[in-house]
């Protein structure tokens, strides 16, 4: 069993600047990918990023290229997901997720991950 807390959301104005974290307690995270979802009013959760564990290999989805960065932090077993020139269109619920390597499904998928946490609402005003 794996738990995960969200923090740092909140409300922001478009242009600029959050921070995410998530932090992970229970089983190791050794052979695992970490995951930011994000679900916007009236739309299915979708990935925004993720990171593997064991080397930080990072990917994002396109809408956030260049904007987010996804990092993790061993020692303190947190993820972080830095999000700058935020849009509108960023807001909605924003969860981490946690998903076993190498079980053959697509990581952009919310079926590849076996625990999320609660969520943390960002909302980017215009």
């Amino acid at each position: 069993q794996v738990q995960l807390v969200e923090s740092g959301g909140g409300m922001v104005q478009a242009g600029g600047s959050l921070t995410l974290s998530c932090a992970a307690s229970g089983r190791t995270l050794s052979g695992q990918r970490m995951a930011w979802f994000r679900q916007a009013p009236g739309k299915q959760r979708a990935v925004v990023a993720t990171v593997v564990w064991s080397d930080g290999t990072a990917y994002y989805a396109d809408s956030v290229k260049g904007r987010f960065t996804i990092s993790r932090d061993s020692a303190k077993n947190t993820m972080s997901l830095q999000m700058h020139n935020l849009k509108p269109e960023d807001t909605g619920v924003y969860s981490c997720a946690v998903g076993q390597q190498g079980t053959g499904r697509s990581f952009i998928t919310s079926g590849y991950y076996s625990y999320w946490g609660q969520g943390t609402q960002v909302t980017v005003s215009s």
